[in-house]
């Protein structure tokens, strides 16, 4: 009997949570190694929490990622992955593959694994969605370093997804674009989810990785930074917390917010159902941004 009142005393807990989103948007940049694990229950457990969102009446905006299956196709190609400031370098053959493993091969199976929960979803290649501007890295010596087809997201297409969301229909993009020259680039997945935020007037921007959130020291979970002030920034990352890999998503965060997204929350996709615990719970398990 305790265990089943605790069930609704869970349930209670996420009730203000439910009645202050319904009919919100939040945008979920998708992406973690749980992606690649064997195990489809395991690597499909987002997509349950992305139907439990379309239930209570949340509008769930999907941009997802696939770093690993990238790296796979490309090897099987021939070609070695090469990274600079966290992208990857990216010849016009690779942009291809990146594009087909992404549009075509992990766009439709969340898709997919949405639906099989129960919840509606449509698949977008990023191309029909995002316009990008070639993305140039500086080296340390202030240099340009020329990525290849790297885009940085510039332009969102908001009518398809709206449509969608009028339909309480799921979109879900990938993180490819066409540039000005008519061909398609690779795009950094945190960057175009924080874009779609923006466009959409999004609520809450939700990124997925494989780390807690943001931690005070790389290798101690314990060390997790809960709440984070954009006006705390320059200090973290002067010491060195905001690390290469996190600068991306706290740029994208910072610019977020400064665009009126309410919060951003950084979390686990490790950990089942990371989503709805930072969500609907009082506590959470990542890190908050906010203003």
């Amino acid at each position: 009997m305790k265990k089943i009142i605790s069930k609704a005393a869970t349930l209670l807990e996420a009730l203000p949570y439910i009645q202050r989103f319904r009919s919100q948007i939040f945008v979920v940049k998708y992406g973690g190694s749980f992606m690649d694990s064997p195990d489809p229950e395991e690597r499909h457990r987002v997509a349950r929490d992305v139907v439990f969102l379309e239930a209570v009446g949340i509008n769930p905006v999907v941009v997802h990622g696939g770093g690993k299956a990238i790296t796979r196709a490309l090897e099987e190609a021939g070609v070695k992955s090469e990274f600079v400031h966290g992208y990857r370098v990216t010849a016009a053959a690779s942009a291809k593959i990146v594009d087909r493993v992404l549009s075509r091969e992990i766009n439709p199976e969340i898709v997919k694994a949405i639906e099989d929960f129960g919840g509606k979803a449509r698949g977008f290649a990023g191309p029909e969605i995002f316009r990008c501007r070639k993305y140039s890295a500086r080296s340390a010596k202030g240099e340009d370093v020329d990525l290849g087809f790297v885009g940085e997201v510039c332009d969102v297409n908001v009518e398809p997804l709206r449509e969608c969301i009028r339909r309480s229909v799921t979109p879900v993009i990938s993180p490819t674009a066409l540039g000005d020259d008519g061909k398609i680039y690779n795009c950094n997945a945190d960057i175009a989810a924080a874009k779609t935020a923006i466009a959409l007037k999004a609520r809450r921007l939700v990124f997925m990785s494989d780390v807690p959130g943001l931690l005070r020291h790389p290798k101690k979970d314990s060390s997790l930074l809960t709440h984070l002030a954009v006006s705390e920034v320059p200090k973290w990352r002067k010491a060195g917390v905001i690390g290469e890999g996190m600068i991306p998503k706290v740029d994208s965060a910072i610019a977020a917010i400064e665009s009126g997204v309410e919060k951003v929350q950084f979390v686990d996709g490790r950990i089942p159902h990371s989503v709805l615990l930072e969500i609907f719970t009082d506590a959470g398990v990542g890190t908050e941004v906010v203003l």
